[in-house]
């Protein structure tokens, strides 16, 4: 019996280390859009500007940066990672939204330095972006 004790407590405690150290998901960093495919059209990046991401571990902030000038924040809010689904809740939109306190479920994928995003829209678009880690 105290064989088993000691075993249990040994298990439990490698348990906890490892959950301790096993990294905590999240999206941190600064992402620059690369391009997306929309209801099977593919679209490159805008010229002459940049859309760019920041997530921290549970928020994000989306900017239009243009070359000489200040960038310009067009939609924030708050994510979460479960699994292969990234759940986005926009908190604020530089332009009228309907999706303000709507919980947008995406399928993210990391694949190397780019991060992808898929998701069907309420209006029924299919959407696939990608955002390159910026260094």
């Amino acid at each position: 019996m105290k064989s088993f004790i000691v075993k249990s407590g040994v298990l439990l405690l490698v348990v906890v280390l490892m959950a301790a150290v096993v990294p905590k998901k999240t999206l941190k960093g600064t992402w620059e859009f690369r391009g997306g495919i929309y209801n099977k059209k593919k679209t490159g990046a805008p010229e002459g500007y940049k859309l760019v991401r920041k997530y921290d571990d549970k928020r994000f902030e989306a900017f239009v940066m243009e070359k000489d000038s200040s960038p310009q924040m067009y939609q924030a809010g708050e994510y979460l990672l479960k699994a292969d689904t990234c759940i986005e809740t926009e908190t604020y939109s530089g332009q009228p939204s309907q999706n303000i306190g709507v919980a947008i479920r995406y399928l993210y994928k990391l694949r190397h330095d780019t991060l992808i995003l898929r998701t069907t829209l309420s209006s029924g678009m299919n959407v696939e972006e990608y955002w390159r880690r910026m260094k």
